[in-house]
């Protein structure tokens, strides 16, 4: 019996750099859209992950109403993709 654990070790360095490289971001970044969509609020100019941009009119529970140039459009708060002054202070950096 060679190396016991030395066998693994290439499986156990394979799966932390996965974790860093791939689970953890992506943990990340579900948190932070999660925290986004808890403090979203009446007023907030936001833009929807197909693109419309809007600003928001009526919170529900799990939709909103976006009033857009052409109209009120009713969304699913999770299709909120971010607020737009975070998006202007994004591209200014």
């Amino acid at each position: 019996m060679e190396g016991g654990i030395g066998q693994f070790l290439p499986f156990i360095l394979m799966f932390v750099v996965i974790y860093f490289f791939m689970i953890a971001p992506q943990m990340k970044r579900a948190k932070k859209e999660k925290k986004f969509n808890a403090e979203l609020k009446r007023g907030d100019k936001v833009v929807t992950k197909s693109g419309m941009h809007g600003k928001v009119i009526e919170l529900n529970d799990n939709s909103c109403v976006i009033e857009t140039m052409s109209g009120k459009i009713k969304f699913e708060r999770s299709s909120i993709s971010m607020e737009m002054s975070q998006k202007l202070n994004a591209l200014k950096k």
